[in-house]
C-alpha cells in the first residue's frame, strides 16, 4: 500500500549527520574483476544515473559493449557517506545510483541515455513501480556541458516520444554530478551474486532513439582492454 503522504526532499537542516569514514569498497568488480573507484584509465568517461532499484540497474550497463566498470552507490542528496538504512529513511536525499565508467570510443554517451530512458518510467517522481521513496527518482547526475546537453536533448525527444504513447511529463532531474558515496559491498554486482534476486521491470515500454549528433563515437575502435 502507498502512503497517503507524498514523499519529498529533507532540507539540510533535517538530513541525518552521516559520518566522515566512507564506506569499504570491494577491491574489484564481482564481473568483469576491476577496480570500482579511481583513478580509472586514461581515455574513459564516467556517467550516473538514477532510475530506481540500483540492483537490476547496475547489471543493465555492465553488460553494455563498451563499459569498463559500474558500480552503485548514493548521490544527490546531503548526508555524507551514508548507509543504505539511513537512505531508506528518506532522510538523507540521496538516490540510487548506477556510476558507469566507459570508453566512448566504444560506446557513446548518447546510447547510455537510450539506455537510461528505456530501464524506467521517469515520469513516476519519487517511486519507480511499488517502490516509492525519495531514493528511487529519476536523475542524471552530469559531468560537464557537454554530458548535460546531450541529456537534456534526450529529455525532450523522449517527452515527444512518451507524449504520444500516453504517458505524463518526464520527472528527471537533471544536474551537475554531485558527490558519489560508494554503497555497502553486499549491494555492489548484486545480481551476480544473488541471480534470482529482486530485479522489477518499470520500463514503460517507448523506445528511445539514438544518434542526437551531441555525442560520437569516434571512427576509429581502440583493442579491447584487458
Amino acid at each position: 500500500m502507498f502512503s497517503i503522504h507524498a514523499p519529498k526532499m529533507p532540507t539540510p537542516a533535517d538530513a541525518l549527520p552521516g559520518r566522515a569514514e566512507p564506506m569499504p569498497v570491494p577491491p574489484a568488480h564481482h564481473v568483469n574483476g576491476r577496480s570500482l573507484v579511481p583513478p580509472y584509465p586514461d581515455g574513459l568517461e564516467i556517467a550516473e544515473f538514477a532510475l530506481g532499484c540500483f540492483w537490476g540497474e547496475e547489471k543493465l550497463f555492465w553488460q553494455v559493449p563498451g563499459v569498463w566498470v559500474t558500480a552503485v552507490g548514493y548521490q544527490g542528496g546531503y548526508t555524507p557517506n551514508p548507509t543504505y538504512r539511513e537512505v531508506c529513511t528518506g532522510k538523507t536525499g540521496h538516490a540510487e545510483t548506477v556510476r558507469v565508467v566507459f570508453d566512448p570510443r566504444e560506446v557513446t554517451y548518447d546510447e547510455l541515455l537510450s539506455k537510461f530512458w528505456e530501464a524506467h518510467d521517469p515520469t513516476q517522481g519519487m517511486r519507480q513501480g511499488n517502490d516509492v521513496g525519495t531514493q528511487y527518482r529519476s536523475a542524471i547526475f552530469v559531468h560537464g556541458e557537454k554530458q548535460r546537453a546531450a541529456a537534456e536533448a534526450s529529455r525532450a525527444m523522449y517527452q515527444e516520444r512518451l507524449s504520444a504513447a500516453g504517458f505524463g511529463q518526464i520527472a528527471t532531474e537533471i544536474v551537475e554530478a554531485p558527490p558519489f558515496f560508494f554503497a555497502e559491498d553486499y549491494h555492489q554486482q548484486y545480481l551476480a551474486k544473488n541471480p534470482a534476486g529482486y530485479c522489477p521491470d518499470h520500463s514503460t515500454g517507448v523506445s528511445c532513439p539514438i544518434g542526437l549528433g551531441i555525442t560520437n563515437r569516434a571512427e576509429t575502435r581502440v583493442e579491447a582492454r584487458p
